[in-house]
């Protein structure tokens, strides 16, 4: 694919999919090709907006078509295992939203059948391909602050969301931990990994969801993390990483940082700016490039976002449902969902 424009479906046709798509068409390198959504009449107004070629009422069309090199999967996550499979399963690249999946289950299947196929596969975990975030992590990694002691994130919006609301809808994995929550857990995994032990507390809904959840995700290392999700209430939406010789402060949207001030011992504050040039959706546009870089280099995942890192955050996140009892529609969590059974190189391990 050397030298040429990369083809993008999409599969879906929200908000999240016309925030993306909008950003696609300004890079010079990406084509939008073809669109589907359930309905015929979604697609083609979707199509007609961002002059899209095709219009597709149905998503196996598009998983069919051969003139399309990668799909954006933006559907409801409860629908992502079933259209990013579908994709997989014709020799599609998939680019699959956040949270990847309903479950850790579904997303080793989603692993599996792309190791599988051979086909590249990435979690649209943005946040990770941002540069500020990068160079933050790179601090760390480089010892900048010594070794890592605990990092705290949140991420509440205020609401109030109806009963009716997909973030109150079982059906549609509603709830803020797997749609607010997954930026804390993701957060903190890209700096300490896959916690050793995971506790946690829960307010729930009526329907079933959690309305707000914190957990203490505890490390080998002796590092702890608190993270914490909320649609009941807006939150800081920060984030903290203390060492044992600093600490950095994310401010407001530390999922797409404009700015962090790094504090070392001994020395005065540094605060590292992001380009002026990157506004607040740019993260999309760096994650759009990473897949068209990967799919250009010939390879099946990305190393910013590795297939083995998001199949962590998804035992994560199955853990802390299973400690507050979230369970949606027809699932089965383990008795130690996330910590007991391991879902590693897209094969599922069932413990002794």
């Amino acid at each position: 694919m050397t030298g040429q424009k990369v083809r993008w479906g999409i599969l879906a046709t929200g908000g999240m999919a016309a925030t993306f798509t909008a950003d696609l068409v300004d890079l010079p390198d990406a084509e939008v090709v073809a669109v589907a959504s359930r309905t015929e009449a979604s697609a083609k107004a979707f199509a007609e907006r961002f002059g899209i070629p095709r219009a597709y009422g149905g998503w196996e069309a598009l998983a069919r078509d051969e003139e399309v090199d990668v799909v954006y999967v933006a559907t409801p996550h409860s629908s992502h295992r079933a259209a990013a499979g579908l994709c997989l399963e014709a020799g599609r690249n998939v680019l699959c939203e956040k949270p990847f999946t309903l479950n850790a289950r579904e997303a080793g299947e989603l692993v599996a059948l792309a190791r599988r196929n051979g086909s590249f596969l990435m979690e649209a975990m943005w946040m990770y391909c941002n540069p500020l975030v990068r160079r933050l992590k790179a601090l760390v990694e480089d010892g900048a602050i010594g070794e890592v002691r605990s990092v705290q994130a949140d991420f509440g919006l205020a609401g109030p969301f109806p009963p009716a609301h997909r973030l109150r809808d079982p059906a549609q994995g509603g709830g803020a931990l797997l749609d607010l929550g997954v930026y804390p857990v993701s957060f903190t995994q890209l700096l300490l990994g896959e916690p050793s032990d995971i506790t946690a507390r829960a307010v729930l809904s009526d329907e079933g969801v959690d309305l707000q959840t914190g957990a203490l995700l505890s490390y080998e290392s002796g590092a702890l993390a608190s993270v914490h999700c909320s649609i009941t209430g807006g939150t800081p939406n920060s984030a903290s990483v203390t060492g044992s010789q600093g600490r950095i402060d994310v401010p407001y949207g530390f999922f797409f940082p404009d700015h962090f001030v790094l504090h070392r011992d001994g020395r005065d504050p540094e605060e590292f700016r992001a380009d002026p040039a990157d506004g607040p959706r740019a993260s999309l546009k760096h994650e759009a490039q990473e897949v068209m870089r990967a799919l250009r280099a010939g390879e099946t995942e990305s190393p910013l976002v590795p297939l083995d890192g998001t199949l962590a955050v998804m035992r994560t996140l199955d853990a802390i449902r299973d400690r507050v009892g979230v369970r949606y529609p027809g699932e089965m969590l383990g008795e130690h969902a996330g910590d007991s059974a391991e879902v590693s190189a897209g094969r599922e391990v069932t413990p002794a």
